[in-house]
């Protein structure tokens, strides 16, 4: 098994009115269909639909908080460029939230381009994807902007935004595809290393307990307890993928994990969350080749 280990011009016609501004999420959002008289550059139109500054409009939409909606509400997409020309009908939806917009997010980290697809860290505090009201502080558009925009980027799978560790970011709909299989068939690996309030009783076991009603498997290994903050780390896989089911399960075992914000008692952290990504395993959907990758103190490039 080969193994790295690491430290991480125009738009379509329409046509219609225009909706007053509506609160949504943490910020503001409007529904644009844009009129025959303010048909022209896109951040011109917005700016004068919300009352917002141009330069503002722009930030906004570099950041990916402007949305254009396809004929017949089908699907939509980013609208970035500001000076991309509206033809009257267009309709966009417009999400502005300020101190989403402030944020400056931390940096991930590229650790290995496979061409189909890359091996990234994310750090904590860095979301996994976008949300409606822009994507900038998301480990998929830095991904974006790593590779000049040349290549697609596509989830595979995701981390909590407290988390931090090791993602898989697919470059064709042919990879995504490929990995989430492998995904599907527990074909990927992934290991996780915790650090829970308390000791457990146990030096290994399994967590069964269901989660929203479906099968939920949690195997652990605890690899040390340190009695003067009455915490132990562990070595976490799971063979199933419920929402937060690393977290769930071992609140509900009464260990909650240290910096959790939402489940368990006691086990407030001024370190944020302590779970990482720690570990993928698996063979290349392309190359046939086994490969691993896992976090330490140095980046060694897979050969």
């Amino acid at each position: 098994m080969r193994a790295m280990s690491t430290s991480a011009d125009s738009l379509p016609e329409g046509g219609a009115a225009t909706p007053a501004p509506v609160r949504g999420g943490q910020g503001r959002v409007w529904h644009i269909v844009v009129g025959t008289e303010e048909a022209g550059a896109a951040a011109e139109c917005v700016a004068r639909r919300t009352g917002l500054s141009k330069g503002r409009v722009k930030d906004a939409m570099a950041k990916g908080a402007l949305w254009l909606l396809a004929r017949g509400r089908k699907g939509r997409k980013r609208l970035r460029r500001a000076s991309a020309l509206l033809r009257p009908g267009v309709v966009l939806d417009f999400f502005y939230d300020p101190d989403l917009l402030a944020l400056i997010p931390p940096a991930g980290k590229c650790l290995h381009d496979a061409s189909h697809y890359s091996i990234w860290f994310k750090p904590a505090g860095l979301l996994s994807q976008g949300t409606e009201y822009g994507d900038h502080c998301s480990l998929l558009r830095q991904a974006e902007i790593y590779f000049r925009q040349q290549r697609p980027v596509l989830p595979v799978h995701r981390l909590d935004r407290e988390a931090s560790g090791l993602m898989l970011v697919a470059h064709s709909s042919q990879a995504a595809a490929r990995l989430s299989e492998l995904l599907r068939h527990n074909g990927i690996e992934k290991r996780y290393q915790i650090r829970v309030l308390g000791r457990l009783a146990e030096r290994e076991g399994e967590i069964t307990l269901p989660l929203d009603g479906k099968e939920a498997r949690t195997s652990y290994q605890v690899l040390a307890h340190d009695g003067e903050s009455n915490s132990s780390t562990v070595e976490v896989h799971i063979a199933t993928g419920r929402l937060h089911q690393i977290r769930r399960h071992f609140a509900l075992l009464g260990h909650p994990v240290l910096g959790d914000p939402r489940y368990g008692q006691g086990n407030k952290n001024s370190a944020g969350l302590q779970l990482v990504a720690c570990s993928l395993a698996f063979r290349c959907p392309y190359s046939g080749r086994e490969l691993a990758c896992s976090l330490g103190k140095e980046f060694i490039p897979w050969g």
